[in-house]
């Protein structure tokens, strides 16, 4: 948490402000009590009207001079925390978005929401409070004590022995509270998870008649989210009771010693009920500052789950200086465009290799088809092109030079990939194409809609490639959805394309057309279609069949036909011999 309050740096006017007001404040509230013991002694006692109207016009002026104070402290205090969080939320976004897929796919997105939502508004409310109270609670403990012993000296010893007490409590809560509230948000991140999963999975759940069962799961982490808020709460309630006791107990004794003292005269009675008005503010300020420990409490969990996450270094190096342009590589015809070299791929250290011993040349304008079973690796392997994931052993390379020697950023503006899911934004069609190349013409637009076999359905609608596009697309079926998100990639003319099993929702004649409208493009880019169906891919110049993680052949459809048991297993399961001698 520490380490975050350098983003404080920006507001340190208001972070000095803000208490110093606040002390302002404390300060008149401070003198309250000694007008109150002259309007007794002096006004009270003698029978002066006119004293007595004078001081109480001097406490509500003093009044009116704290509020004035409160109303800027809050300003400055509200003014810093807000901006500090909002500095904060802006360099974890900025974080998490120069994080690899690796250390994104281990923290998880539950987590991730967690920490810029709910944690940073802990964060912030933590901020707030203490800007305004940390300094204040104190002062008026300290300075009540002060005043104490300018009335009388030996009655001013109760409130030494009171305020270590009641520190002791607050403390000591403190330290058992904080590890506690790092497990309700741990706890808090499940329940989210949760929740996402089940909104995202909707469909998924009642197709198969999981409700019960995902209602039973949730209500599990809801109840393991509230044992331990209560267990905490249990703690944290601890802390009022005895506070209070220990307060009332010391304005007991104060109350009966002094009725002593001003029996036998050692003491007024305004200087009685002026020692009480300052056990009584203490009190008030400790409880404020027991909340306040509450709420500091949440922060400083919340900031270290935030700190924690800063924290994670991506293992991908993404440095641009001294990283080759990816156009200032120039092409060599003994070098292939693209090479796999013995690469490896684990997904987690402890974990097991997904990809294994990958060898693979591949031609520039070749069209590479991937195929094999669920789980084989083919994502995985397209997946290292870009470097979303970078090979724990061997190496990937590109006109001759590793992956790793590019630009990052020059070296995806140079692939165009199509995820498995299609994912489109809220926004017209033409603000989603415009991801794919900002300054793109209509005729780019056009082109990249014809050749995607989009433009026949966009041209149908309405406002045509000004048409409303809903978050995710839930206005367009599966298919729509896919060819503009093909469209997107293709906008760019990408040298490498990659289509991970991204026309799965096409009919057999669009995907032929549009398998052919890539083939026929001007500037032919390199393909890799990642795809189940071998209908997708036979026309393709090489076939990778993946098993396991490793490659079980390379070649033709035809020669595949001859050779590989795996890839005639699947090319039969989807067609019989004998509509493959039709064929």
């Amino acid at each position: 948490m520490r380490k975050l309050l350098i983003y404080l740096e920006g507001y340190k006017k208001e972070a000095i402000l803000a208490p110093l007001f606040k002390m302002l404040e404390a300060t008149f509230e401070l003198f309250t009590p000694i007008i109150m013991k002259l309007i007794i002694d002096v006004g009270i006692n003698d029978g002066d009207n006119a004293y007595i109207i004078k001081m109480c016009a001097v406490m509500i002026t003093f009044g009116i001079i704290g509020l004035v104070c409160s109303i800027t402290a809050q300003y400055y205090s509200a003014k810093a925390s807000v901006g500090f969080s909002t500095i904060i939320r802006q360099k974890l976004f900025d974080h998490i978005q120069s994080l690899g897929f690796s250390e994104m796919d281990k923290i998880g997105t539950s987590t991730m929401i967690t920490r810029l939502t709910s944690d940073i508004n802990q964060v912030q409310s933590g901020v707030n409070l203490v800007l305004r109270l940390f300094m204040r609670s104190p002062f008026i403990v300290i300075g009540s004590m002060i005043m104490a012993f300018t009335i009388d000296t030996k009655s001013a010893i109760i409130f030494l022995i009171a305020i270590p007490l009641i520190s002791l409590i607050i403390f000591g809560v403190m330290l058992i509270s904080i590890p506690l509230y790092k497990k309700v948000q741990a706890a808090l991140d499940d329940v989210l998870n949760s929740t996402r999963e089940n909104l995202i999975g909707a469909r998924v759940i009642r197709a198969f008649h999981k409700e019960e069962e995902e209602i039973q799961n949730f209500n599990k982490n809801s109840e393991h989210l509230k044992k331990l808020q209560i267990f905490a709460g249990k703690i944290l309630a601890f802390m009022n009771p005895a506070t209070y006791i220990i307060v009332n107990a010391a304005i007991i004794i104060l109350l009966y010693t002094g009725a002593i003292k001003v029996n036998i005269g050692l003491l007024t009675t305004g200087e009685v009920i002026a020692l009480v008005s300052y056990m009584s503010q203490i009190l008030i300020e400790l409880i404020k500052l027991a909340n306040l420990i509450i709420s500091v409490t949440k922060a400083v969990a919340s900031g270290n789950r935030i700190q924690s996450i800063l924290e994670i270094k991506s293992k991908m190096d993404k440095n641009s200086n001294n990283k080759k342009e990816f156009s200032s590589i120039q092409d060599n015809s003994k070098k292939s465009f693209i090479e796999f070299k013995n690469v490896s791929l684990k997904y987690y250290d402890e974990g097991e290799d997904a990809l294994s011993n990958i060898n693979l040349k591949v031609e520039k304008g070749e069209t590479i088809g991937i195929i094999g079973g669920t789980g084989s690796g083919k994502s995985s392997l397209v997946n290292l092109i870009p470097r979303f994931y970078d090979v724990t052993e061997g190496d990937l390379l590109i006109n001759g030079q590793s992956v790793k020697e590019y630009n990052i950023d020059e070296l995806r503006k140079n692939i165009g990939i199509v995820m498995q899911k299609a994912v489109l934004f809220k926004g017209s069609i033409k603000d989603n194409l415009y991801w794919g190349k900002k300054d793109a013409s209509i005729e780019d637009i056009e082109e990249a809609l014809y050749i995607s076999q989009a433009k026949e359905f966009v041209e149908k609608k309405d406002k045509g490639i000004n048409s409303f596009i809903e978050q995710g697309g839930k206005n367009l079926s599966g298919g729509q959805k896919q060819r503009l998100t093909i469209a997107r990639a293709l906008i760019k003319k990408p040298e490498i394309l990659i289509l991970d099993d991204s026309a799965s929702a096409l009919d057999f004649t669009t995907d032929a057309k549009l398998r052919a409208a890539i083939k026929n493009m001007k500037d032919k880019p390199t393909v890799f279609i990642v795809s189940q169906r071998t209908s997708a891919i036979r026309q393709a110049d090489k076939i990778v069949v993946l098993d396991n993680g490793k490659i079980t052949a390379i070649g033709t459809h035809e020669e595949l036909l001859g050779k590989c048991a795996i890839y005639n297993e699947i090319y039969y399961s989807q067609y019989t011999k004998v509509e493959n001698e039709i064929r």
